[in-house]
């Protein structure tokens, strides 16, 4: 590491290397160390505080909306911002959110269970958006900076597949661990444990939110050639939403985005009762959810072959299919709640894996190359803002999935006041929501990387030559 710090490049930095990428996937690290409880959220708030189904359906969509409005009101400030920092204003950002995130998950998590009920939803609601506020001022920077770090595809692509491996290892950590904490030997949850781990976390994370920013180069300049004629326009949020909505990558991959979370997390519910009262396992959930990392794993050391010669769209859009296939075959096959009815599960949620590994791994690139799209189109860039309003759409779908999958769950007969002690046949039912809400998310992603997802391979290289003659002023 300490050779790599001392090769420079032709500019004066520090030569793109191992050390740029470990200090990528810390950011994430950091990020998703206050992100892995949110998952719980719901569990919490409904089977250990109280809160009618509905109601929880309600809050959470109420608080993702503004979870999502927010992403771009932060991402336009930070574009708008000109400030002169030290080094850089996104690491600036990143820096004064993750201090906020060391306390603001365990503000979720108040275990006040003897509350009147609104007090109750008043908890939530407080805790989970001083907690968003926090978040979005790291995480949203943090995003927009993987097209400062380097202009290279493949090395974007590189980035890309280390924030995911920042991403799983702090996700499949505390995944594994989790279950084992706040679940007792009777598939109930310790819910006083929550607001302490949250602590925890905080902790940690801002751990490696600290070296990231100590060891991230920005080598990109993002200022952007106007020609003399045309004076350079003041910043303004509408005119980049605009440009967003006609920037067809970014578009395509905020619906590939969307999708994930649609399925992934309108399925939550069902999957934790799933273990709770189909297999009555709810300790394990958190060993079958290493299943999801195995594609990440296969395709990781191929990443840099796959998109030099097939290119990302290519590659996404064939890989998806493996993703449809399994969530069907997770519907119609016979998956008993038995050690046969598990090995079913296990081996549909393996080829599921494989169809969505490459979308871990790159997903991040997509908007770095989007970014430069709108360079390309419009001739300016709002790293910014196009990040938060691709964060938007994504987190509005994380509010519309778990409530639209609470809903459809208290549809189909889910009792939060039972806690793992549904009737078999409700278990049967959210044994069908689950590959049910899996499979509408796999087939919107599908669509947004093929026929919607514009860069393919011929595409990007004709853009990264134009961008590098326009930024040489040829």
């Amino acid at each position: 590491m300490a050779s790599n710090a001392k090769a420079v490049d032709a500019q004066g930095f520090r030569k793109f290397g191992l050390l740029d990428k470990l200090a990528y996937a810390a950011g994430d690290f950091g990020c998703n160390t206050s992100f892995a409880l949110k998952g719980s959220l719901s569990i919490f708030w409904t089977q250990f505080m109280g809160i009618d189904t509905i109601v929880m359906a309600g809050l959470l969509l109420a608080v993702q909306v503004w979870d999502a409005i927010n992403d771009p009101l932060i991402g336009s400030l930070i574009d708008a911002d000109h400030h002169k920092y030290k080094r850089n204003k996104f690491l600036a950002y990143i820096n004064a959110g993750s201090w906020g995130l060391l306390v603001a998950g365990a503000l979720c998590f108040v275990p006040w269970t003897s509350a009147p009920s609104m007090v109750k939803n008043i908890l939530f609601i407080a805790g989970y958006v001083i907690w968003d506020a926090f978040y979005t001022v790291a995480n949203v920077p943090y995003g927009s900076l993987l097209s400062l770090i380097t202009d290279d595809p493949v090395e974007r692509a590189q980035l890309s597949s280390w924030r995911s491996i920042g991403s799983m290892a702090a996700s499949l950590s505390i995944s594994m661990i989790l279950p084992f904490i706040i679940y007792d030997a009777n598939n109930q949850l310790r819910g006083n444990t929550l607001i302490i781990i949250g602590l925890v976390l905080g902790l940690i994370g801002i751990c490696f939110f600290q070296f990231m920013i100590r060891n991230t180069v920005i080598r990109v300049d993002t200022e952007i050639r106007v020609s003399e004629d045309k004076p350079k326009e003041k910043f303004n949020f509408f005119v980049s939403l605009g440009h967003f909505m006609r920037n067809r990558p970014a578009v395509g991959a905020a619906l590939a985005g969307m999708a994930g979370f649609l399925g992934m997390y309108g399925a939550q519910t069902a999957v934790q009762v799933l273990f709770q009262a189909y297999f009555k396992n709810a300790q394990i959930s958190g060993i079958m959810g290493m299943i999801s990392y195995v594609g990440l794993f296969a395709f990781m050391p191929f990443v840099k072959q796959i998109v030099t010669r097939f290119g990302k769209k290519e590659a996404l859009t064939f890989t998806s299919c493996f993703s449809l296939a399994a969530y069907i075959l997770m519907f119609v096959l016979p998956m008993t709640p038995d050690g046969k009815g598990l090995a079913i599960y296990v081996g549909c949620q393996l080829l599921a894996a494989v169809g969505n590994g490459l979308n871990s791994l790159l997903c991040w690139s997509l908007m770095a190359d989007a970014m430069d799209y709108e360079e390309w189109k419009f001739g300016e860039r709002h790293e910014g803002t196009t990040y938060a309003i691709y964060s938007f759409f994504r987190k509005l779908s994380q509010g519309v999935g778990p409530s639209l999958g609470l809903v459809l769950a208290t549809w189909v007969g889910y009792d939060a006041n039972l806690k793992a002690n549904q009737p078999m046949e409700i278990a049967t039912n959210l044994r069908y929501l689950t590959p049910a809400m899996y499979l509408f998310g796999a087939v919107l992603q599908f669509i947004a990387f093929a026929f919607i997802y514009n860069l393919d391979k011929k595409t990007l290289a004709k853009m990264n030559s134009d961008l590098e003659a326009r930024r040489a002023g040829k």
